[in-house]
Parts: C-alpha cells; sequence; structure tokens
C-alpha cells in the first residue's frame, strides 16, 4: 500500500519552515500533497495562484510532492487522494496543543487517518508567516524566511505614500 499523506495549511506566504518539514518527510512517504486550504470568506495577503506557483517552484525537482488547492475538510481531501496521514510541522508547545485537538477531532471523524508531526528545526521556531506578512507589509527584505530560488521581486509590495 502506498504511503500517502498531506501537508495542509494555507501557506501565506510559504516558508522555510514549511519547506523544511515537507523536505525530511519525503523519505517517510511515497507521496505528499501540499494541500493549500482556500476559504473563499478569508482575505488572504497572496493570491492562492501566486502561492501554488511559488511551492511549485520549490519542489519543481521532487516528483513525489505535489501541490493542490482544496476548499472544505482536510480529511476529506484526504479521502479524495487515498491519502493515510496528515503531516504537520509542530513549532512550540502552543502550536502542539492546537495540532493535538485538530488530529483527536480528525482521529474521531476518520479513525483510518493518523497525524504525524514533525518538530521544526531550531532555527526556524521563530519563523511564521504571520510575521513574514507583517515584514513584506512594511517594505521589508523576508527573504531569509523563505524557500531559496523563489523571486523575491514578487514579496514586495509598495510603500504607502
Amino acid at each position: 500500500m502506498e504511503r500517502i499523506a498531506i501537508f495542509p495549511g494555507s501557506f501565506d506566504p510559504f516558508t522555510v519552515g514549511h519547506e523544511s518539514i515537507v523536505r525530511r518527510a519525503i523519505s517517510m512517504f511515497d507521496k505528499i500533497y501540499i494541500m493549500i486550504g482556500y476559504n473563499a470568506n478569508k482575505k488572504s495577503f497572496f493570491p492562492v495562484e501566486k502561492r501554488m506557483k511559488w511551492i511549485n517552484e520549490v519542489f519543481k525537482d521532487e516528483p513525489t510532492v505535489e501541490v493542490r488547492l482544496h476548499e472544505g475538510l482536510t480529511v476529506d481531501f484526504c479521502k479524495e487522494v487515498g491519502a493515510k496521514y496528515i503531516l504537520r510541522g509542530i513549532r512550540t508547545s502552543s502550536d502542539f496543543e492546537y495540532e493535538r485537538a485538530i488530529a483527536q477531532v480528525n482521529k474521531k471523524m476518520h479513525p483510518e487517518i493518523e497525524s504525524v508531526f514533525l518538530l521544526t528545526l531550531p532555527e526556524h521556531t521563530p519563523v511564521n508567516a504571520s510575521i513574514i506578512r507583517d515584514i513584506v507589509s512594511h517594505g521589508g527584505d523576508a527573504s531569509m524566511f523563505l524557500p531559496k530560488g523563489l523571486d523575491m521581486s514578487e514579496f514586495k509590495i509598495k510603500k504607502r505614500q
């Protein structure tokens, strides 16, 4: 049986921490779907098309990694693609508490799906998408927190006059 995992998130934007989790998980799974959760009622900072493009660029040489867009429950996407694993990264104890609650609800809804938690590397612990969005929105250079090889000009915004 093929070991298929999904790595769900908004990835607004996709960070070096996200990249690290996926790269470390590649050897554990036959296929990893990076599932960009889409919520039409939620305002995103970066358009979903750009996020998909950036993530595809990061993993262009990894045939076992695929980026998909999904609106709805994560467990429904698991069933759609035949995934038995949900991959999540844990930076802090508060991340653990939040992720544990979601994992337990997912397990109750679909007992066949397991959540797999990987701790972030110590150097990625302070990196989160909210901080990166704040840096970018104020005209700062967030490139050290983003995967290498991306066109950083797309992350710049015009400063307000």
